[in-house]
Order: structure tokens, then C-alpha cells, then sequence
């Protein structure tokens, strides 16, 4: 157990928090949580060791380990992908000793009956147990395993972890964490390098996890599939809920609307009194009681309702332009880096409105389509065009990175600005959450968090029907993925979004794109339906050859057209009803689909069932604006 007494921490002359106390148990299943600069990562690093608190202890068991994994760190390995993660093991090295030495003094003794003796054989069984854990004998294919499920391939494992990126490089340093089996595990924001397949392994893995596990994660389908238990840090002070994150959020709105009518019943009672005080202070006859009423109010203990952010990014994108009904075309498309070949072969069309994601393992090609599209790379096999009118919008994955790190806030906005958005420069930055004190700033100083919200405040000033988004959420917390959500399912022209957030990308796409050995593969659904079916690759066949049984019963399309000849008068009298029937239908989708715009614009996070519902009305209106334009086409002829 590690136990956290009275903790207290300042920065910059205030307290981050004050008198915390709280234990974690040898299986706890943590998440940790609250705004940005609450101080969740700081916690951890006095967990660790690696910051000491203003005031408090803390208390680990002696011969217990607490394993660190930071958001951010700078590998200096020099070695292969494999040598690197057998370090992990330095520690079964250690332990292999003291059992040699522990066997070779229990032969040499002959106390059997003294206490001495039997410390001897109980540590000598400790360290037998601890090795076994650890795998002791199977050190490469324990590393091997960890690698491969990380997202690594075999033939990864003899590259230098020098040639990587640093995204790679971090799988190798949670891989080494991982092998080296820390009795409590401490996470921050672990799933920020892997993607969806990897971030599945990693749930698998610390679900069956030996020891505690503390989170730190915008994820909040990983921490739903992790935790039990939710430590809320606000205000200085903390909240401790023995529930996964999706039922802590309802049970701390209800804990501060409790809060607020226990301050609200407080401030009529004390106005009470002091009505009382003022009325009777100067009454003789009610001097003992007035005194009693002053005492009552020094002694009363004042509610105070927790602190609560009310700032969040607020904007919606701005009308697509007109395009052609096809915005993306691609036949036997492929491309290579030297020998590597990423893909090949593959055929894509993409219409006006379409929503999409691509997903898969990194390093499949995901980005490399993205780029492909936007013109990015071009020596590529195969044919590619973009539609009529296409106008292009593009995140990439390290958009924030691309900005001038030179330039102020308000110069990276004002260079692309024009016409008549000039003067709502200062605006858009509001929205964005930059204040007057922030656009002066230069980009260097800004956070990752501030950078990937002034490169969407980019994009936005760039009208687009054609919206490829590389990474989106990336350093956004989850207020802010929220509300981009909500302006991206009201956004009218075509999306492509690269992510491997899943509570991200459910309800948002209807389409997917799997990257996998060479090969893009279709799926029309959600991914979370995706997902389910991908956990047995049998059940993606059998969809499939379900998908393509036909009705014997069906009417053959020669029996439709002798019914059409026949009854030409009647049919047309039919379709002529059908305009108007098909109109009612579309007005009545169009009005319960602005209600939920509405909705959608206040940017409050909403359930999994509200965007399913949401994208089914958008679906249903655009059935029905074909049946429309069928139905007048063939009325009039």
C-alpha cells in the first residue's frame, strides 16, 4: 500500500493542493483527474520520488516498487529495440544474486531450529516468488511479447531505438516499464503514441495487471475499460469515488448540486439571522439572544461550492463550399518508402458529405493517404484526383509543430486572415480561449495544449469542403474534444479524421477505413460496431456473406418495368402524392434535426446514443432528399 498523508503543494506562492490524504491499495485500479494545472502530474512525481512536497508523507512499504511513466521524456538509448527492453530486467539480475547467495548460506548453516534459519528461507521463498512473477526464465519472450503488443514487428526489434520517432520511442520506454512489473504503476497519459489496436493490448494487459494501476488520461473509454476508482483532484483539495470515470461525472454534477443547494439553504439562513442581529441589537430584553444569534454565525462553518471551469473553446466551422458529388477518387493506388511498401492496389471513392476514419496501426499508412490527398506526396503508384471544386482543410499530426515558432498569437491569425474576418481577429482568439494577455505571446512559449488550439483556430479561418483532420485531439483535454466533436457533426462538407480516440470517433464517422498489411479495407458502421466485430475475424466474414444473400422473393427488375409500362397514368398520380408526402417527411427531420443542433451548439458533452440518433436523422434526411429528387424527376417525365 502506498499511503499519501496531509500532502500539500505550492506553485508559484499559492497551493496546488493542501492537506491530502488518501491510501492506494496493492490492486487499486486509479484514475486520476481534473483540469488542466490541477496538478495530476505533479502528484505523480512525488508517487515516484522524483518532487518532494512542501509538507506530508509518503509512505510506501519497504520492499514494494513504484514505476513512472511521464507524458514527455527524451530517450538516450543507444542500443536496439530489443536490447533496450531486456534492460528492464536488470532487476531480475539483482534478485538471481541474492538467490544464489541465499541458497549457498542456507547450505552452509546448521541452526536450523534459529530464528536467523528461518528469515534465511523465508526471504530465500520471497525472492524464488518474485522471480517466477517476473518471468525470470523467460526474459526474451516476455519482451518480445510486451513489443509485439505495443504495436512493434519483428523485424523492429534489431533497428536502434535511435532511428525512431520519439512517439516510437516512448513504446519502448512503457515496454521497459511494463517488463520490469513495478508493484504500482503510475501513467500519464500512456495512450498519447499508440493507436487503437495498441491501446486495446494495453487494456488487456494492466485489466490482468498483478499490481495498483494510477492513470492520468483524456481517454475516457481507457479509463472506463481500467478503472474502479476515480480521485478527483479541485481546488486543492480531493474527491475519492470508488466508480469508473463515466459514473464519477454524474455523481460530482450531483455532488456540486447538492453542494450548491446546501450553500444556497446556508446563505437564507444566515441572512436570517443577521436580519434578526440587526433588528434586535439595540433591544435590551433582546441582548442574550442577540449575543446567542452573533455566536452562531462565528461558529458556523462555511460551504463553499468546488471551483469549476466555465472557460471552454466555443466555435463552429464555417459553411462548406459547393463541390462535385465525387470529392475523392483513387484507383490501384500504392506507395512505397525504399522496400517498405505501405500499400498497394487500393481503390477509394469518397462522395460529397461523406464522413470517415481512417484507422489501424501506426506506421500502416493512415497518414501517408491523408498527405497523398492533400498533395502532400506525390510519388505514388497508381491514380489519384480530387472532385470539381474541392477546397481542401488539413490538420496534421504535427500541426502545432508546423506553426511559427517566431510569431505571436495574433500574427499566425492575422497572416491568413481576410476580407472581413480582419477585425474579428481578437474574437476568434477568445473563443480559443487567448485572452488579451495571451495574443502578444510568442508561439514558442505556449503550451502543446494552447498550440493545437491555435492550429484548429487556423483551420477555421480557412472555408473548406474537404476537412482532413490528422490527430485532432492531441493535447486537447476533454472538454475541448467534446465541443470540437459537436462542430465537426455540424460541419457540412466532407470529413476525413485519422484518431485513435474512440469515444472521439463514436457517432462522429459512418464509414471506416482499416489500414492492414498492405491492404484498405471498407467497413460501413461505427467504431465501436467496428471494434466488436474485429474481435473475431469470423464474425467480419460472416457479416459479409450475410451482407450478400439475396431474397429469392424479390421482384425481378423486367416484372417492375412490365408494372410501370401497364400503369404509367397511376404511378405518375403516385409520385405526384410522393413529392408531397416525401416534403412533409423532410421538413419534419429538418426540425428535430435544428433541435439538436441546438443542443450540440451549447457544447456540453452528450451520450454515445444522442450522436447515433443525431447521425441517423442526418441519414434519414438524406435518404429522403433523394427519394425527393427521384420522385419530381419522375413525375415530371
Amino acid at each position: 500500500m502506498i499511503s499519501v498523508n496531509n500532502l500539500s503543494v505550492q506553485f508559484t506562492g499559492t497551493d496546488l493542493f493542501s492537506g491530502v490524504t488518501f491510501n492506494i491499495g496493492d490492486r487499486d485500479r486509479i484514475g486520476l483527474v481534473g483540469m488542466n494545472g490541477a496538478g495530476k502530474s505533479t502528484l505523480l512525481k512525488i508517487l515516484c520520488g522524483w518532487q518532494e512536497p512542501e509538507s506530508g508523507t509518503i509512505v510506501v512499504a519497504s520492499d514494494q516498487t513504484v514505476g513512472y511513466l511521464p507524458q514527455e521524456m527524451v530517450p538516450d538509448s543507444i542500443g536496439t529495440v530489443l536490447e533496450e527492453a531486456m534492460t528492464a530486467f536488470s532487476v531480475i539480475d539483482d534478485l538471481e544474486r541474492e538467490q544464489e547467495r541465499l541458497t549457498a548460506e542456507i547450505a552452509e548453516r546448521t541452526d536450523y531450529e534459529s530464528a536467523e534459519y528461518t528469515r534465511l528461507l523465508e526471504r530465500h521463498n520471497e525472492v524464488t516468488e518474485h522471480l517466477t512473477m517476473l518471468g525470470g526464465t523467460r526474459r526474451q519472450e516476455q519482451a518480445e511479447k510486451v513489443l509485439l503488443g505495443l504495436g512493434f514487428k519483428h523485424t523492429d526489434f534489431e533497428r536502434p531505438v535511435a532511428v525512431f520517432s520519439g512517439g516510437w520511442q516512448m513504446r519502448v520506454e512503457l515496454a521497459k516499464l511494463l517488463l520490469r512489473h513495478p508493484d504500482f504503476l503510475l501513467l500519464d497519459e500512456p495512450t498519447n503514441h499508440l493507436d487503437i489496436v495498441s491501446i486495446q493490448w494495453l487494456e488487456n494487459y494492466l485489466a490482468n495487471y498483478s499490481g495498483a494501476v494510477v492513470l492520468v488520461s483524456h481517454d475516457r473509454t481507457f479509463l472506463d475499460n481500467i478503472t474502479k476508482r476515480t480521485i478527483e483532484i479541485t481546488a486543492g483539495r480531493i474527491y475519492d469515488y470508488k466508480c469508473p470515470y463515466s459514473e464519477y461525472v454524474v455523481q460530482m454534477q450531483e455532488r456540486r448540486a447538492s453542494q450548491m443547494a446546501q450553500l444556497t439553504n446556508q446563505q437564507r439562513q444566515v441572512a436570517q439571522i443577521e436580519a434578526f442581529i440587526e433588528r434586535f441589537r439595540y433591544k435590551a430584553t433582546k441582548a442574550k439572544q442577540v449575543q446567542s444569534r452573533v455566536k452562531m454565525l462565528e461558529r458556523m462553518e462555511k460551504i463553499t461550492v468546488d471551483e469549476v471551469s466555465t472557460e471552454s473553446i466555443h466555435f463552429q466551422f464555417p459553411p462548406a463550399p459547393h463541390s462535385g458529388k465525387i470529392v475523392v477518387e483513387a484507383q490501384h493506388l500504392g506507395k512505397a518508402y525504399g522496400n517498405n511498401q505501405v500499400f498497394d492496389n487500393v481503390d477509394l471513392l469518397l462522395t460529397a458529405g461523406k464522413k470517415v476514419a481512417f484507422v489501424g496501426r501506426n506506421g500502416e499508412g493512415k497518414s501517408t493517404m491523408a498527405k497523398i490527398i492533400v498533395g502532400d506526396i506525390n510519388d505514388y503508384t497508381g491514380s489519384f484526383k480530387l472532385g470539381a471544386g474541392v477546397q481542401l482543410g488539413y490538420y496534421a499530426q504535427n500541426q502545432a509543430a508546423m506553426l511559427n515558432l517566431d510569431k505571436t498569437v495574433f500574427e499566425t491569425i492575422d497572416d491568413i486572415a481576410q476580407g472581413d474576418i480582419r477585425p474579428k481577429i481578437r474574437n476568434i482568439l477568445g473563443s480559443f480561449l487567448f485572452g488579451d494577455d495571451d495574443i502578444d505571446k510568442k508561439v514558442k512559449v505556449l503550451s502543446g495544449g494552447e498550440k493545437a488550439r491555435l492550429a484548429l483556430a487556423k483551420l477555421l479561418l480557412t472555408p473548406s469542403n474537404l476537412l482532413i483532420l490528422d490527430e485532432p485531439t492531441n493535447h486537447l483535454d476533454m472538454n475541448s474534444k467534446d465541443i470540437l466533436k459537436n462542430a465537426l457533426l455540424q460541419y457540412t462538407g466532407t470529413l476525413i479524421v485519422v484518431s485513435h480516440d474512440r469515444d472521439f470517433l463514436s457517432g462522429l464517422t459512418d464509414e471506416l477505413y482499416e489500414f492492414r498489411d498492405g491492404a484498405v479495407h471498407e467497413f460501413k458502421g461505427d467504431i465501436m460496431e467496428f471494434l466488436d466485430q474485429a474481435k473475431d475475424s469470423n464474425d467480419l466474414k460472416d457479416l459479409k456473406d450475410s451482407n450478400d444473400l439475396k431474397d429469392p422473393k424479390a421482384p425481378t427488375a423486367s416484372k417492375q418495368a412490365y408494372e410501370q409500362s401497364k400503369e404509367r397514368e397511376r404511378e405518375r398520380r403516385k409520385l405526384q402524392n410522393a413529392v408531397k408526402l416525401v416534403e412533409q417527411e423532410i421538413e419534419a427531420l429538418e426540425a428535430e434535426i435544428a433541435a439538436k443542433d441546438e443542443i450540440l451548439a451549447t457544447g456540453a458533452a452528450q451520450t454515445p446514443d444522442f450522436y447515433k440518433e443525431y447521425q441517423a436523422l442526418k441519414d434519414q434526411l438524406e435518404q429522403k432528399m433523394t427519394a425527393w429528387e427521384d420522385a419530381v424527376i419522375a413525375a415530371e417525365q
